[in-house]
């Protein structure tokens, strides 16, 4: 019966034991008497330590020619040792090489010298090897968990919607059309219909963590055109400070969760995560316009806007965490679902959460009212007819109800201080990556 496996993480509670380890040969340096080969897994590395007279001569000669990054089975007894990084080695008596790796490897894992972000991408699997890059991915599954934990602990349903569509939430300019059986169809954008139409099935309170596409032609370092979202819809709510309360519950919690999280895996991304205190500071639309001088312009902010917003609120307000409140109508006619607020119509409803300089979530109020619904949609120039399975959903009784959508994406990219969205994506698609 073969030895069982140990990570590397596991060893020190394994003294004295035989046991079995696996990975990718980091290094291999032989000093003399002694050799050492460096092995990692998905936890850390672990020093093998062979030695002339008590070793098979035939590991040396394995390891002697042997490429980096190739997948070794290594068996032996661990042993205590101050010289190793985890405070043990392993003693070997049995050695394997599983598929040697080729020359050269056209990406280094553990060179210090740097690559430009495209090879990294050209080259991902290399790159994913980075144990600087897998924390990032520990930190994204820790969000994910810590996600679904918060909306589960506050009577959430998990849904899931589809993202094939006879047609978009948001207008045709993004939407990646498809042959479906001789039809034109979409790849989903959003999830926002099908949110709402399950409020309307008395659901109440749903939230969905799925992809969506967007055919943006951007290329900054804040878009993708494949997105990890989370979206959420509550229903019976009537107070846009509810749905924000609500929202930075979650986001606190997460934040919190994925820390500890971190924490037991040590990963050194957990004492970089940006403290979440609540309440996250509110600014009204009207106020970020008079900090950037331009009142009443009736537009949307730019991204140099948004990062000095995003930048004086901080300093001012003293978090990183801050709601942008209150958009102008104008800015969201083209939302034909955002509710406009009924003391000045001028005004809807919506919000923007930041996390630092990036915008994370928005949402807000939705119009449950059926005629205005369709007001909104014909003002927008969009035909209510082609939407009359969402529309059959309020004519026959529609709470009240709001939600948002939250870029898993850019979250990562916050939470972890990453220049690049790309980077906290497995493998990211843009407008010129369809591979790897």
């Amino acid at each position: 019966m073969p030895l069982p496996r140990r990570l590397s993480r596991e060893l020190a509670a394994h003294d004295g034991e035989a046991v079995r380890i696996a990975g990718h040969l980091e290094e291999y340096r032989a000093l003399g008497g002694v050799a050492f080969a460096l092995v990692r897994d998905g936890s850390g590395t672990t020093q093998v330590t062979l030695k002339k007279g008590a070793t098979d001569p035939a590991m040396f000669a394995a390891l002697e020619g042997l490429a980096r990054e190739s997948v070794v089975e290594v068996e032996g007894t661990v042993a205590r040792s101050e010289r190793s990084r985890r405070g043990v080695e392993l003693l070997p008596s049995r050695l394997t090489v599983v598929t040697p790796a080729e020359v050269p490897l056209p990406l280094g894992v553990v060179d210090k010298v740097g690559a430009d972000l495209d090879t990294r991408l050209n080259h991902r699997v290399l790159d994913l090897r980075k144990p600087a890059v897998r924390a990032v991915f520990e930190l994204r599954t820790a969000v994910l968990a810590g996600f679904r934990r918060a909306f589960l602990d506050r009577g959430f349903l998990e849904v899931e919607t589809p993202k094939i569509l006879r047609q978009g939430a948001e207008g045709g300019s993004t939407l990646f059309s498809v042959d479906y059986f001789g039809t034109r169809a979409y790849l989903a954008q959003s999830p926002q219909l099908y949110k709402q139409m399950l409020i309307g099935a008395g659901f109440e309170r749903v939230f969905e963590i799925a992809p969506v596409f967007r055919a943006e032609p951007s290329d900054t370092v804040r878009h993708l055109t494949e997105i990890g979202m989370l979206d959420a819809e509550v229903g019976y709510v009537d107070d846009p400070e509810e749905l924000r309360g609500l929202l930075e519950g979650i986001v606190a919690d997460t934040v919190a969760a994925s820390r500890a999280d971190l924490e037991r895996r040590g990963n050194p991304l957990a004492a970089r995560l940006p403290e979440a205190k609540t309440p996250f500071p509110r600014v009204p639309f009207a106020r970020a316009e008079a900090w950037l001088g331009r009142p009443g312009a009736g537009r949307d902010l730019s991204t140099e806007e948004e990062r000095a917003v995003a930048e004086r609120a901080e300093r001012e307000l003293g978090s990183p965490w801050f709601f942008l409140t209150d958009f102008p109508s104008a800015i969201k006619a083209q939302t034909f679902y955002a509710r406009r607020q009924e003391a000045d119509p001028s005004l809807t409803y919506y919000f923007d959460l930041y996390g630092g300089t990036l915008e994370i979530a928005s949402g807000g109020l939705r119009e449950h009212r059926v005629d205005r619904l369709r007001a909104n949609m014909e003002r927008a120039g969009v035909s209510p007819a082609a939407f009359e399975g969402y529309l059959e959903a309020f004519r026959f009784g529609m709470p009240p109800h709001g939600g948002w959508g939250l870029g898993i994406d850019r979250l990562v990219q916050a939470l972890a201080g990453l220049p690049n969205i790309r980077e906290a994506r497995l493998f990211p698609r843009d407008r010129y990556r369809l591979d790897p």
